[in-house]
């Protein structure tokens, strides 16, 4: 009895740490928030994403859950869409800067593979491999109606920020945003 109420005491002080410390990274992060960065929204709490199967450019089944332990930035975007591909180049700038992190493009909906590779190779982009969300599962289910969306999930995979619309993710107002969100694990 004793060691149970222990175990809830232990259990109810770190939670409440916990939450003090992702209220104060919080405050940290919508403090940098400058530019583009000014549309991203906080969570005042994680959100859950659903576990759905994405692909890569060889047909090979991927999931989210792979980038674990990491913050992960997610972009959903579409090679028909003009505002995605002038921010793609912006998100490879980023994770070139940034390579503790992982920046993941999904490609939703109608995306050939050909399509995808061109356009990456007529953008330059180097620094990141595409997934696609062909039936629209993991975009329908977090919500995304529109593109681009982009969503910073944190360690755990949970969704802690959305941005809508495009924005310039290689300004040092989103590096300093993702640097804080690392340090505040």
């Amino acid at each position: 009895m004793i060691l149970r109420k222990l175990v809830v005491v232990l259990y109810t002080a770190l939670m409440l740490g916990a939450n003090a410390v992702a209220a104060e990274v919080a405050a940290e992060v919508a403090a940098l928030r400058e530019g583009d960065m000014q549309k991203l929204i906080l969570h005042p709490e994680p959100v859950p994403i659903p576990e759905v199967v994405l692909t890569d450019a060889t047909e090979a089944e991927r999931s989210l859950a792979e980038y674990r332990g990491k913050w992960v930035v997610v972009n959903f975007w579409a090679t028909w869409c003009a505002p995605c591909r002038r921010e793609m180049p912006t998100l490879d700038r980023l994770q070139a800067a940034m390579p503790g992190i992982a920046v993941v493009p999904v490609a939703t909906g109608r995306n050939s593979v050909t399509a995808i590779e061109r356009f990456f190779a007529e953008a330059g982009i180097a620094n990141l491999s595409g997934l696609r969300d062909p039936a629209s599962e993991l975009s329908r289910g977090m919500g995304v109606f529109g593109l681009p969306i982009t969503v910073i999930l944190n360690p755990e995979g949970e969704e802690v920020a959305r941005l809508i619309g495009d924005a310039e993710w290689d300004s040092d107002s989103a590096k300093a945003i993702m640097a804080a969100f690392v340090a505040g694990q």
